[in-house]
């Protein structure tokens, strides 16, 4: 298998050059694009479409999206129309917006599949609202941010007020705004929750170290921390250890079930995690698109909460159930 990766500019006269002529479905070349390719659940990602790709003797490719929805359409028509590749897979920055895309993709007859999230102006769905689309390999979001902050709010019960903060990748997505919807409408059900702050951490450490610090400046006191997004939680411990909290005495829940989380929760630092599955993600989206490419049958709504390998709210109790599992992706 050759695997190629090529930044978020790359020219379709580049596309044709590094890829000369079309494959045939005995020498599939599969593109992804990734919503960031140096995001490390996009990796983790892609790693599972490269194992899946080289077990058929596919070669691959990964364009960088940059978190950015314009450039992430623009790699699909420019990808497209180099006609260098027999099977896309996307992981959506704009889950509405990127259907356009989609639909020139099916027009031409390639198959295609989203991850993660589902195509369309319904989240809540994993059906194909795009007619054609090869496969949603993804979990609800509404589902998992509702189990999510039920759990805290089950933990926060003998605490009045519990001063909790919310973190989420950014208010340009719509995914994440849905889940901070979710998120307040299970805690205004609660009268002793509180939530004190929302924080932008962009999937990024850093930036949500700067973003917790601010925020502590505003809260001095707060009990829990509910975030989409392991990466964030990084951050935000180096923020409240400098702010003089005892991490562990706080009610601490993610989101992503990385191999950080799963180490931070098994030592007690953290709570839980709502667990994603990004190498299951890549290697199921794979198999879904390569069958589709031979003409094969293929499930068109994969539900990574039914099929991953743990349930999707994981806790010290569920990991010391499961003591093989480390986590499918980094940060």
């Amino acid at each position: 298998m050759t695997t190629i990766q090529l930044p978020a500019t790359i020219a379709a006269t580049i596309i044709a050059a590094s890829f000369a002529g079309a494959s045939t479905a005995d020498d599939l070349k599969i593109a992804y694009f990734a919503s960031a390719s140096q995001n490390g659940f996009n990796q983790a990602l892609y790693a599972g479409i490269q194992e899946v790709a080289a077990a058929h003797g596919a070669e691959t490719a990964i364009y960088d999206g940059q978190f950015n929805a314009e450039i992430q359409y623009n790699q699909i028509e420019d990808v497209l129309a180099g006609g260098n590749f027999d099977a896309f897979i996307v992981l959506p920055n704009d889950t509405v917006g990127i259907a356009g895309a989609f639909e020139q993709v099916i027009a031409a007859g390639t198959p295609i599949a989203t991850t993660l999230f589902p195509v369309g102006p319904d989240l809540n769905t994993l059906e194909p609202q795009v007619e054609g689309i090869t496969a949603t390999v993804a979990s609800l979001p509404v589902p998992g941010a509702t189990l999510q902050a039920e759990d805290l709010a089950a933990n926060c019960e003998s605490m009045n007020p519990c001063n909790v903060v919310i973190l989420i990748g950014a208010k340009i997505f719509p995914f994440d705004v849905l889940r901070m919807e979710t998120f307040m409408g299970v805690f205004d059900q609660h009268e002793n929750i509180e939530v004190v702050a929302t924080g932008e951490g962009w999937y990024d450490p850093d930036t949500s170290l700067t973003v917790m610090t601010d925020i502590l400046q505003a809260n001095p006191e707060i009990h829990a921390i509910v975030s989409v997004g392991d990466q964030h939680l990084l951050g935000a411990e180096i923020a409240l250890e400098a702010a003089g909290y005892n991490v562990p005495d706080l009610y601490i829940s993610g989101g992503g079930a990385a191999t950080i989380s799963v180490e931070a929760i098994r030592e007690g630092r953290w709570d839980a995690t709502l667990a994603f599955f990004p190498h299951t993600m890549g290697k199921l989206a794979a198999e879904a698109v390569i069958a589709a490419v031979h003409g094969e049958e293929v499930d068109v709504a994969i539900n990574l909460d039914v099929v991953g390998p743990l349930p999707p709210i994981v806790t010290k109790e569920v990991l010391d159930a499961n003591p093989d599992f480390q986590g499918e992706w980094a940060q």
